[in-house]
């Protein structure tokens, strides 16, 4: 089963994250970052209860890339979505079918969590590998801070109970190699450049929820490889692998 790191960005309320530590002491999940978090105290261990010590062992960051730089995949959360595909940071799966997409892996896995009153903000929307979120009603959609995180927990919990055997999954090393090599195939076909940051993340998105093998990380590299040298070259993918 994958490991579950908890990370809230700039949580305002102390009592917040003591019922946070409270839940992942409900679903045997330890780990806890704090990104630039408000001060913690007597409120947020009464309502930590047996997750005292999930406070005791918080990790205090500065940045979302300091509190998820040794992790596999980095999942962010959100109760805003958007009902057509043209905003593609808002183009979530439902926690359910992601966290079942997971079981049976055992790396580690961030879940990111936003401010109570504005979410994530947009660059971290982008740095996430893929989005997730809480089916709720269109006209309220929006849950309490710790509530989503109960919510969402659980449902990776229920998840782990099941751990069908699966492939082992390229790492984080090699799926930053896959977006360099994507990136230097936009530069061959002379992708326009205001789009490619767009596409970019498009792209992260697709791999965070399709969780590649290392199998089809290989086989995109090699396509990705071969197009590239292809366009700077001229040289066809036989002719090359003939020579």
């Amino acid at each position: 089963m994958p490991e579950i790191r908890v990370i809230i960005v700039g949580p305002k309320y102390e009592g917040n994250v003591g019922a946070i530590a409270r839940s992942m002491a409900n679903f045997d999940m330890k780990e806890l970052y704090l990104v630039n978090p408000c001060e913690l105290g007597d409120d947020a261990y009464r309502r930590s209860k047996h997750g005292a010590d999930i406070l005791d062992n918080a990790v205090i960051c500065n940045t979302l890339e300091e509190a998820t730089q040794d992790c596999f995949l980095v999942v962010g959360t959100s109760g805003v979505v958007t009902k057509g595909d043209s905003n593609y940071t808002r183009v979530p799966m439902p926690v359910r079918e992601f966290a079942e997409h997971c079981r049976g892996y055992t790396e580690k896995i961030a879940v990111v969590f936003g401010r109570e009153d504005i979410g994530l903000l947009q660059d971290e929307l982008n740095y996430c590998d893929v989005l997730v979120t809480i089916p709720a009603s269109e006209e309220y959609p929006i849950l309490n801070l710790s509530h989503a995180t109960h919510t969402v927990l659980y449902e990776f919990f229920m998840s782990m109970h099941t751990d069908p055997r699966r492939p082992e999954p390229a790492d984080k090393r090699e799926k930053e190699m896959l977006y360099a090599y994507f990136g230097d195939l936009l530069d061959g076909i002379e992708y326009p450049k205001e789009r490619r940051p767009y596409t970019s993340i498009m792209f992260r998105r697709m791999m965070g929820r399709a969780i590649p093998t290392k199998y089809e990380y290989n086989t995109l590299m090699g396509v990705f490889g071969d197009a590239s040298k292809y366009l700077k070259y001229g040289k066809s993918w036989k002719k090359d692998k003939s020579e």
